[in-house]
């Protein structure tokens, strides 16, 4: 029998049927030394644990920092690992024990088994190689949503649960100050309420995981965020709705049969190329009837700056409670580029946007329909996109492409926009309407003389009549209003713009307007980015989306 060298062992007996140790354990030794020496013996080895299955091993805590393994805690925390259950090859002695009283410390023996034991014991140090917790993270996510992590990106952490705390938003009552009727304004009115919302594409959710890294895996789940989102839209149950990154499986199988048993008439248009989501527009039958609808595609096949596949998506609709065609209203809704530093290509593809409105909404008087223009146009507020569409010119000569969205505030090494923007090939002149494309003999020649021409004043004008339905900034609190929240970012990206009346004595009183057009009369308060901290930021437990929707009610003038 193996006699350890640092404990007095009781001497044999000539009784017979008696235990060789005559004293009890205490007698040889205190607990804390036999501690110790148990900690001696197995340190190196421990054979007796090497043989036992996966389910039966446990990783004991440490004091020891410098020699530390993972805590129940630690071992516990998702992203370490994908279960609670250790994984296979995990070794619950990869540190030492630890110790709190007096004794030599143990000395590493240089043995084969030794060596043998620490390529075990690997997966349970902190200190495992990147590519390996990448595997873990990707295995786990991967379990828990369904869909493997793409190669590098961040896995998500779960620290920051669902919150319980629902995000609070109020109505802002912006109507005519004196109280009239909803019919005195003018012989027809028509009042109606229209939603814009990014519900974020689940494809698009995984292939951009780095930017969820604050959420519970849970709530980005498509089972958990479809009810969340259908129970958002009905809730709010507006007239028209302009959505934006709906994945097409989703909206055939769920989005679109769920909103027609609803009363609604959906259109969709999906991203050129092989893009998995598209744009949507919803409207209520017992509200509209669908006149046209178009189809907007900003790829254009050998125009190197238009090689991207964002869409936007038109329909003429008409009241059912107006008659005649004064009473139609045009709904557009798209969704731009999203690289900062590109600016050039979101101006060619909202040129090419109004191009088609107005063809859509022209008039053979001159005069045009009511426009509402919905969407994510990746731009900040007062940037020069938004001032574009908000003053209708743009002036942009010197501009560094990246100025343009806003979305970054430095211009270092950025290149200037060229003169002019897009090519007169595209078929759309510099005030954003279509026109007649020469042979292609003339191209170049017109393309040349439209550069020399444009050089000492370039610019790009609109005929479209716009204003943002939201203020961008908080009436009380006066902070930022934020309509997308991630890891990255918490700003304005989301917008309703419309045609309003030009006649400013609707503002004042009851009289009558000498042009149509559209009627602020309330919209849905936005929040600021200190209240989305507290709902633990965008997607939540409640709110299934990185951007808020925004909602607002107008009223048709004909």
């Amino acid at each position: 029998m193996y006699r350890h060298p640092n404990i007095s062992y009781a001497g044999t007996t000539s009784i017979t049927n008696q235990s060789m140790f005559v004293r009890p354990l205490r007698a040889v030794a205190s607990p804390q030394a036999v501690a110790v020496v148990f900690t001696q013996w197995q340190q190196p080895r421990c054979p007796w644990w090497t043989g036992q299955s996966d389910q039966q091993q446990t990783c004991f805590p440490t004091n020891n920092k410098k020699h530390s393994t993972f805590s129940w805690n630690e071992w516990r925390r998702p992203g370490v690992l994908p279960t609670s259950v250790p994984q296979k090859g995990f070794h619950p002695f990869a540190g030492r024990m630890d110790h709190s009283e007096k004794g030599p410390p143990p000395k590493k023996r240089k043995s084969t088994e030794s060596k043998a034991s620490g390529e075990q014991v690997q997966h349970c140090s902190k200190h495992s190689s990147p590519r390996e917790s990448r595997e873990h993270s990707s295995e786990w996510l991967k379990n828990v949503i369904g869909v493997p992590l793409s190669p590098g990106k961040f896995p998500l952490s779960t620290e920051n649960t669902g919150s319980k705390a629902e995000l609070k938003r109020h109505w802002e009552d912006l109507s005519v100050p004196h109280g009239c009727a909803a019919g005195s304004l003018h012989k027809q009115t028509f009042d109606f309420t229209v939603m814009s919302y990014n519900i974020l594409s689940q494809e698009l959710l995984l292939s951009n995981a780095y930017l969820y890294k604050h959420c519970n895996p849970h709530v980005l789940e498509w089972g958990h965020r479809f009810p969340n989102i259908i129970k958002e839209l009905e809730l709010h149950n507006t007239d028209i709705m302009c959505l934006q990154e709906v994945q097409e499986d989703h909206y055939h199988r769920q989005i679109k049969p769920r909103l027609e048993s609803q009363g609604y008439h959906c259109e969709f248009k999906r991203r050129t190329g092989r893009k998995p989501d598209g744009c949507a527009v919803a409207f209520k039958r017992s509200c509209f009837s669908l006149l046209s609808c178009h189809h907007v595609e900003y790829f254009r096949k050998g125009i190197p700056l238009l090689d991207r596949d964002n869409v936007g998506l038109i329909l003429l609709l008409q009241p059912v409670e107006c008659s005649g065609s004064a009473c139609n209203l045009c709904v557009a809704n798209t969704h731009l580029l999203y690289n900062p530093r590109r600016g050039d290509i979101k101006l060619a593809q909202l040129a090419m946007l109004f191009a088609e409105i107005s063809r859509v909404t022209k008039l053979s008087d001159g005069s045009s329909y009511p426009v509402l223009l919905c969407g994510d146009f990746n731009s900040v507020p007062w940037s020069p996109l938004y001032s574009f569409i908000n003053k209708s010119r743009l002036e942009y000569f010197g501009m560094p492409m990246g100025k343009v969205s806003g979305q970054e505030e430095g211009s270092r090494g950025q290149r200037i926009l060229e003169v002019p923007i897009w090519p007169p090939s595209l078929g759309i002149s510099q005030q954003c309407q279509y026109e007649f494309q020469p042979k292609e003999a003339k191209v170049k020649e017109m393309e040349r003389e439209t550069s020399l021409k444009l050089l000492k004043n370039a610019c790009i004008e609109h005929g479209l009549k716009l204003t943002s339905a939201y203020s961008h900034i908080l009436k009380d609190s006066k902070q930022p209003e934020i309509t997308t929240f991630h890891s990255r970012s918490a700003i304005t990206v989301d917008y309703i713009f419309y045609s309003p009346i030009q006649n400013k004595s609707v503002q004042t009183d009851c009289s009558v307007p000498t042009e149509q057009g559209l009627q602020l009369l309330s919209r849905l308060a936005l929040v600021s980015e200190a209240q989305l901290v507290e709902v633990k930021g965008l997607p939540n437990q409640h709110n299934s989306s990185d951007h808020l929707p925004l909602i607002a009610r107008f009223r048709l003038h004909s």
